[in-house]
């Protein structure tokens, strides 16, 4: 079967919240650039202005804070149908605290700030379905906030299995023990 070209799937994912007429999605598309990673690439580096929010298209992003000691602290995988970025650095035009580095050879639709802009005051809806976005980023971030605070490890780790099946495949268990904020021997104890 052939695979779905990129513009398509950025239509299908914001048809998921409402339909698009023709001219809407060609106006929409004329707003992003899309652009094409290769693995270990780097789309934010801390210090940068954050120029883009992201929409992957095709392979795995992470996106991770360093603190002062130089210690990371993984805070999201971003695959398919996902969008990222250093949001706080993005939407007030800032350098970044955070990076974004490809995990895959990945391919994404880039949304500058301007022109985020521009669509949610040309087309309504696009501004209903990135609050909705937002709202449902939220959600996300406090459930896993609460969860690394009250779940233990083993159910964090059946819960993001769960979530995401294929991302055991896909990353390192160093990474998904990073992301659970557990070591790598704690991961191999649970998934033994």
């Amino acid at each position: 079967m052939q695979q779905p070209l990129p513009a398509h799937l950025l239509r299908q994912h914001f048809e998921t919240i409402f339909p698009l007429t023709d001219e809407e999605f060609a106006q929409m598309l004329a707003r992003f650039t899309l652009r094409r990673f290769k693995k270990h690439q780097f789309l934010i580096q801390p210090g940068k202005l954050v120029r883009y929010n992201y929409f992957v298209v095709s392979g795995l992003l992470k996106l991770v804070y360093t603190d002062t000691a130089g210690k990371p602290y993984l805070l999201a995988f971003a695959p398919e149908d996902w969008w990222e970025s250093d949001l706080q650095a993005y939407y007030t035009q800032t350098a970044a605290t955070l990076s974004l580095e490809c995990l895959e050879d990945t391919a994404v639709y880039c949304l500058a700030l301007e022109d985020y802009h521009q669509l949610c005051a040309e087309l309504p809806k696009l501004a209903r379905f990135f609050l909705h976005k937002a709202v449902l980023g939220s959600i996300a971030t406090q459930q896993r906030l609460l969860s690394l605070l009250t779940t233990p490890a083993q159910q964090r780790y059946y819960q993001l299995l769960d979530k995401y099946p294929a991302l055991g495949q896909r990353v390192s268990k160093t990474l998904l023990a990073s992301y659970l904020g557990v070591s790598r021997e704690t991961l191999s104890r649970l998934m033994a």
